[in-house]
């Protein structure tokens, strides 16, 4: 909290900078093929929903089979021997508000096994305070509870705007940390409800790039959005989160098939 007062005398100078930052970046399409399916196993049938703002919508790949849902779909399908079915909600530019009231409301009343959330960043874009997205976030779970029951909910990690090679240093350094503020609340969030769990590791760039031996280019689609490379790492180190937190690998487990077609 004391992170985003001392941001309180910039968020004039924050607010114009970030305009211009997303002027000059271009628009690129959301990902076609919002479902799908990956075929493993023989005995039970699983589905997950995806919801979100861009990097869930897949922007910066051609399709989602190479973005965030379709490569998490492959590796939990791999991980529980199970066929995994997918569908993906989510829009570019909208914050956790927006997508609780136009995006949840829309997802049809059917049997889901798990939901996946991504969210953080355009609601530190557009300069959220941390109170706000806390409740915000409250009424995200209320809601998604009251319409899938008993289903786990994962939030994934929040974006990690310190890298982002397109913004400059200063909006890299205030609106990360407000991301990571931001983070702390859903933290928050995620401790007050059952069946509720966030990926709270801080995804590092630079480290993927020492990994892989790979400049920034590789990692972006655009300077902001995730490049293929990138969807898929983050993809597989959140497959492994839900696969190695105890509570939701025995969760997961127990599903009965859903007896999707």
């Amino acid at each position: 909290m004391f992170g985003s007062i001392i941001m309180v005398p910039f968020l004039p100078f924050l607010y114009f900078q970030g305009k211009r930052v997303r002027a000059r970046t271009p628009r690129l399409p959301e990902a076609i093929g919002p479902t799908g399916s990956v075929r493993a196993g023989k005995e039970r049938e699983f589905r997950v929903v995806f919801i979100g703002e861009s990097s869930i919508a897949g922007v910066g790949v051609t399709h989602h089979d190479e973005g965030f849902a379709g490569v998490f779909a492959k590796e939990l399908a791999a991980k529980m021997n199970t066929t995994v079915h997918w569908e993906v909600y989510a829009k570019s530019g909208y914050t956790l508000k927006k997508v609780t009231e136009s995006i949840v409301p829309m997802i049809p009343d059917q049997k889901v096994d798990l939901v996946v959330v991504g969210l953080g960043a355009n609601d530190a874009f557009t300069l959220n305070n941390p109170w706000s997205w806390q409740k915000q976030s409250e009424k995200l779970v209320s809601d998604l509870k009251s319409k899938f029951e008993d289903v786990p909910i994962v939030f994934a990690n929040m974006p990690p705007i310190k890298d982002f090679p397109a913004f400059p240093l200063l909006i890299r350094v205030f609106i990360g940390n407000l991301v990571e503020v931001l983070g702390n609340e859903l933290l928050a969030t995620a401790s007050k409800f059952d069946g509720v769990h966030y990926s709270d590791t801080k995804i590092r760039v630079r480290d993927w790039k020492a990994k892989f031996n790979k400049e920034d280019g590789a990692f972006f689609s655009d300077g902001v959005h995730p490049s293929k490379l990138t969807y898929g790492l983050w993809a597989k180190e959140l497959s492994s989160f839900v696969w190695e937190t105890e509570a939701l690998r025995e969760k997961l487990s127990s599903k009965e098939v859903s007896g999707v077609q």
